[in-house]
């Protein structure tokens, strides 16, 4: 099972791009009750025979991990959010792409700890690939409203020139925390 939120949606991104997606979307969204995520993809995306395939933890195509019998990220997901009492969905069509959603109460005991969202952005922003990555962040803000802030990687990475270099990745690691501070 994964330790923190980031993790299962650092797992959801991988699998969006490996799945041959053009275009990867999230949204991190937290308040002071809840956290909620959503990463949609264009990649190939899935028949509903194939999504409740990917819901067993004792299947897996054998494409991503040839070696591996198991496939345990959205299973894993699912028994974490039924412990919390939050929510999750996998919505997918064939040929369009796949949305993954959840949600976590924060006050529930069995939530996982968020994790390191700047460390969790960085390392979906530097998965290779061509593709494109919109990145919304929401965070409830002191004494009431919220405070957002967006990220594109092909922006970052014109920035930064390009995303492959350790001097480009320390600079937005920096950047990255510094749109986490209060």
């Amino acid at each position: 099972m994964h330790y923190a939120l980031c993790d299962y949606v650092l797992d959801i991104v991988q699998n969006a791009v490996e799945a041959g997606a053009r275009n990867v979307g999230i949204e991190f969204a937290e308040s002071g009750e809840s956290t909620s995520v959503s990463v949609s993809d264009d990649g190939r995306g899935m028949t509903a025979e194939e999504r409740e395939r990917a819901l067993d933890p004792f299947y897996s195509d054998g494409t991503k991990h040839r070696r591996r019998k198991v496939g345990l990220g959205l299973p894993f997901l699912a028994q974490a959010a039924a412990q919390a009492g939050g929510s999750w969905s996998v919505e997918s069509r064939k040929g369009e792409g796949t949305t993954v959603a959840f949600r976590f109460p924060k006050g529930n005991v069995d939530c996982p700890p968020t994790g390191d969202v700047p460390g969790l952005f960085l390392a979906a922003l530097s998965l290779p690939g061509g593709h494109e990555m919109a990145i919304r962040r929401v965070r409830a803000a002191a004494g009431g409203g919220s405070s957002a802030y967006e990220l594109r990687r092909s922006e970052l990475s014109e920035a930064l020139g390009g995303l492959e270099r350790a001097s480009s990745l320390a600079l937005l690691r920096d950047y990255l925390e510094s749109q986490e501070e209060d």
